[in-house]
């Protein structure tokens, strides 16, 4: 359990919000007493989405809400805490858009969630999420019918060599920043692409992108894989690349990680001898955006401070302390198995 301790292991506030309001003061001793319990669980550092701001509210007023933000959980004693970000284009800021000016401005969103995440995470932090191509949006014929398989596949090569020369200078921006990049494939009901690891190499490699990396996601590779295999190769692939920049350890259900279908040996057995990084427990709560957007049909976790205690339903803090007692068992069991 010793080495098992060694590890950084993250939590993701996906269990609380999609959304910080760092405008909110009120909300903020929310978070910071969220913050505290998950601390004292054990979690040392903490993924958070940015969520997109208002459309009048520009990307310089956004980052200096971040930076208040960052002084309140410093002024609560969380200075040395480790914090990254997910981050997700959308249709208005898309990099993989054939119009130049609207790449344009997708780039500048994205400098901007770099900039946030230096706010938030100092040196070294990592930016990731489905940032290349927008979150849940589907193409459409002229006729409003779907684009599926093949005809998916060809419509989306040009939108890949679009965002190519954007990633290339988010990239050296981001690298100037001390920011890791690590772009997340999801599952095909989310987006039409990248929804593999393979993917997202592919692209990156393709369009020469020397500085930018990939986030594995135990729950997108069990949905939306190829296999054992295939799994193997490309963590191999990416590790040899220094492309591994996140790993996510999240359930298949995206529920509570403590009992769940995470195949532990194959994909331990992979990662563990090549990434050095944090691990993220990745748990999405059935609140808003998530219980309609991923179509949840079990039960809310819920959140001390926020919602009423239920008899019969474990707590947000609860899942969480499962979570993290699961994966430093399996990394210990790990290490015992490697070094016998």
């Amino acid at each position: 359990m010793e080495e098992a301790r060694r590890r950084d292991i993250y939590f993701s506030f996906f269990m609380f919000t999609a959304d910080l309001r760092p405008n909110d003061a009120g909300y903020t001793q929310v978070l910071v007493r969220h913050l505290k319990a998950l601390t004292e669980i054990g979690y040392t550092g903490f993924d958070v989405h940015i969520a997109p701001g208002p459309a009048h509210i520009g990307h310089h007023a956004e980052i200096e809400s971040y930076i208040s933000l960052k002084r309140a959980f410093d002024q609560a004693g969380f200075r040395d805490v480790k914090f990254t970000t997910n981050v997700g284009t959308t249709r208005t800021f898309d990099p993989t858009s054939p119009y130049e000016e609207q790449r344009k401005q997708a780039l500048s969103y994205l400098k901007s969630r770099v900039d946030i995440t230096s706010v938030l995470g100092g040196e070294n932090t990592i930016m990731s999420g489905p940032f290349l191509y927008p979150y849940g949006i589907f193409p459409l014929t002229d006729d409003g019918e779907g684009i599926w398989s093949d005809a998916l596949q060809d419509w989306m090569k040009p939108r890949y060599a679009a965002a190519a020369s954007i990633f290339r200078e988010l990239a050296q921006y981001s690298a100037e920043k001390r920011v890791k990049l690590a772009i997340e494939p999801v599952k095909n009901w989310e987006t039409p692409g990248a929804t593999m690891v393979s993917e997202v190499l592919d692209f990156l490699e393709s369009a020469d992108i020397p500085v930018c990396g990939v986030t594995i996601d135990t729950a997108q590779v069990v949905m939306e894989s190829q296999g054992p295999a295939i799994f193997r190769k490309n963590v191999a692939r990416a590790a040899q690349q220094s492309r591994l920049n996140y790993v996510h350890i999240s359930a298949p259900d995206r529920g509570a990680v403590g009992d769940s279908w995470i195949p532990w040996e194959i994909m331990l057995d992979e990662i563990e001898p090549v990434y050095s990084g944090p691990y993220l427990v990745e748990v999405f709560n059935a609140i808003p955006p998530f219980e309609s957007s991923m179509r949840m049909t079990r039960r809310r976790f819920w959140r001390p401070g926020e919602d009423a205690p239920e008899a019969g339903v474990d707590s947000a803090y609860d899942v969480a302390r499962a979570a993290l007692r699961t994966l430093e068992e399996k990394i210990a069991s790990h290490g015992r198995r490697s070094h016998p």
